[in-house]
């Protein structure tokens, strides 16, 4: 039987499109009337296309009875043969091969998701000992281990700070994109990277139950949770198989002429059935396309029709996930907001961390110049800069860095900075000569289509959900701006997982936005994942169904009502077919239509359906 399996895997679609032009010359030659072999041309289209579909359905029918649509095919090509209609075999043979193949071209292929997620898991450790310090397979750390991460370096394990200060980029857990600070007593995960300074840890959560490997088992759990759906023709194979036969028995015994029962077998075959749904997923896929969507798996458009709830990531999703300056407050009157923005974006001229980057971004973007290079520059790990401008000592960094510093903030000072701490800002406190001159206040920026986007996606009947990693005050600053109303912060991995997974319990199926690593188990287990494919992570858009190619989320909402008009089209094409196919038998029953006749018939049927889904590829979403 595996032999059998192999001859029908060998070539795949390279296979498939060789046999159709060959079998579909043969029936040219054959309706032509011209063979130089001493058989009809028909043949070699039942060897090529047929033979494939009566192999495949003896094999489901003989290993786990399953009866699908080319059970009944193979039953219709097998008594054509036997009365000698072979041009009609060939001709059923030729059109089923078309509908596998098309339905091959939707299907995705392997990916290699979960391989990425395996490759970031950390290879070594290095172990502080009473021999000193080793480095030892991270498989062997064992829980209490005291370790030590150098800057730059993946953290091997989950445990707890206990010696040094950093900054650790968490994008891989939470997808957020600033680094956050580290000190004694905090917690750092596995495959989370260490930034800036070294510092000593100890094990908490080793081998299997490190955060990296539960992601991966989370992936891997929510692909094979999420359920495939079945072709329609073969999800009525089994009516279709028993009304054919049953219909075609009737009529030999009642008529005596076995011929109307092989005609019968004929037009039943569920051609124009099988190309219903294939021809108008591939011209919806080649429309979503033009809109900037690629469609990674074959079956992801039939899902989105269904779909009722939206979650959404935040940082690269609806924003832009790069962090801009929104505003520069000074608490000194003899020192104006762009003196102190310049003093700020000198002092982080030369600095690594995200947010000083961006603070000089903005300055040479909003001030078009060159901020001022420092005579002295310090890096604080996990506290902020130091340096020396124009003589002036200057700090930027966290109120940490200000209490190490003697540096008192009032009441006040506090008041101002907590407006913009509510919005979900990131705050960096300046000073100058030892007093606290002001702060700089950055956020990440909206989309600029993200609103719209919003209130389309409401009038489309569906409900946008915010699902994010971020602190609950950016979250909620973020939800009212857009009119989100759902709201879920501070989610890791397994929170988005479990979330997507209750809205699935509830008969509210979810499509899934995002661009992180940590956004990959989600995008598994949505009934539709989209990842944003010019921004986002490799593994993020192999986890996913659907990747946004120019990350242009405006045209989401076509998405959706091209999903909804793909599944009409589908189900005016069954209708059609199997009205056709149940006209068609009539008239066989009454002898009207001959096998080849018949064969022709419904033929013609499936060039209706191919041309009804063609329509799907100029549609255009008129509803604004």
């Amino acid at each position: 039987m595996k032999k059998l399996e192999e001859i029908l895997e060998w070539g795949g679609v390279k296979r498939d499109v060789i046999f159709l032009v060959l079998s579909g010359v043969s029936l040219l030659l054959s309706i032509l009337g011209y063979s130089p072999f001493p058989f009809d041309m028909a043949w070699i289209a039942i060897i090529l296309c047929g033979l494939p579909i009566v192999l495949e359905a003896f094999i489901g029918l003989v290993t786990a009875f399953d009866i699908k649509a080319d059970v009944l095919v193979s039953i219709a090509l097998i008594a054509s043969v036997i009365i000698g209609e072979d041009f009609a075999a060939g001709e059923v043979a030729f059109i089923m091969q078309l509908g596998a193949l098309l339905e091959d071209l939707t299907v995705a292929k392997a990916r290699a998701g979960i391989e990425k997620l395996v490759h970031l898991t950390p290879r070594t450790a290095r172990r502080i000992s009473a021999a000193g310090e080793e480095i030892i397979p991270a498989e062997d750390v064992q829980i209490g281990d005291l370790l030590h991460v150098l800057p730059g370096e993946t953290i091997p394990v989950d445990g707890t700070v206990t010696v040094g200060e950093t900054s650790v980029d968490q994008a891989v857990m939470t997808g957020e994109s600033l680094p956050v600070d580290k000190g004694p007593g905090d917690e750092v995960a596995s495959g989370t990277v260490n930034q800036f300074g070294a510092f000593e840890m100890k094990a908490s959560r080793v081998g299997e139950d490190s955060s990296i490997q539960r992601m991966i088992r989370l992936v891997k759990s929510a692909d094979a949770g999420k359920a495939k759906i079945v072709g329609t023709a073969d999800r009525w194979a089994t009516w279709i198989v028993v009304i054919a036969l049953s219909a075609a028995a009737l009529t030999w015994i009642i008529s005596g002429e076995i011929i109307r029962a092989v005609t019968i077998l004929v037009v039943f075959c569920p051609c124009a059935l099988v190309l219903a749904t294939p021809t108008a997923i591939m011209a919806a896929i080649g429309n979503a396309t033009k809109h900037g969507f690629l469609v990674r798996e074959g079956d992801a458009l039939e899902r989105m029709a269904a779909v009722k709830k939206i979650t959404f990531d935040k940082t690269g999703t609806l924003t832009y996930g790069t962090p801009q300056v929104t505003a520069v407050v000074s608490f000194l009157s003899g020192l104006s907001w762009s003196e102190l923005y310049a003093c700020a974006a000198g002092a982080e001229l030369n600095s690594e961390h995200p947010l000083g980057k961006s603070i000089v971004r903005s300055y040479k973007e909003e001030m078009k110049t060159v901020p001022p290079y420092p005579e002295e520059f310090r890096m604080l790990p996990g506290k902020g800069v130091e340096a020396v401008i124009d003589d002036k000592e200057i700090l930027a960094g966290n109120p940490e860095l200000l209490s190490d510093r003697h540096i008192p903030l009032t009441e006040e000072m506090k008041k101002r900075t907590d407006l913009f701490l509510e919005k979900g800002c990131t705050v960096i406190y300046i000073a100058v000569n030892g007093r606290c001159a002001g702060f700089i206040a950055l956020s990440d920026t909206l989309r600029q289509d993200a609103a719209d986007t919003i209130d389309a996606v409401k009038a489309a009947g569906v409900t946008p959900v915010l699902l994010t990693g971020d602190h609950e005050n950016a979250a909620r600053h973020i939800a009212r701006l857009l009119h989100i109303s759902e709201v879920h912060a501070c989610c890791l991995p397994e929170d988005k997982l479990n979330q997507i997974d209750s809205y699935e319990k509830k008969n509210q199926p979810v499509c899934m936005i995002g661009d992180g690593i940590n956004d990959a188990p989600a995008l598994k287990k949505a009934r539709v994942g989209i990842a944003m494919g010019k921004i986002g992570s490799d593994i993020a858009i192999d986890a996913a169904d659907i990747a946004l190619v120019n990350d242009d989320i405006k045209e989401l909402p076509h998405l959706l009502r091209l999903s909804r008009k793909m599944m009409t089209t589908i189900r005016l094409n069954l209708t059609f077919s199997m009205a056709l196919n149940f006209a068609a038998i009539i008239l066989a029953i009454t002898g009207i239509l001959n096998p080849v006749v018949g064969a022709l018939v419904h033929n013609a049927g499936s060039v209706v359906v191919i041309i009804n889904s063609a329509l799907l590829l100029g549609w255009k979403n008129r509803k604004k």
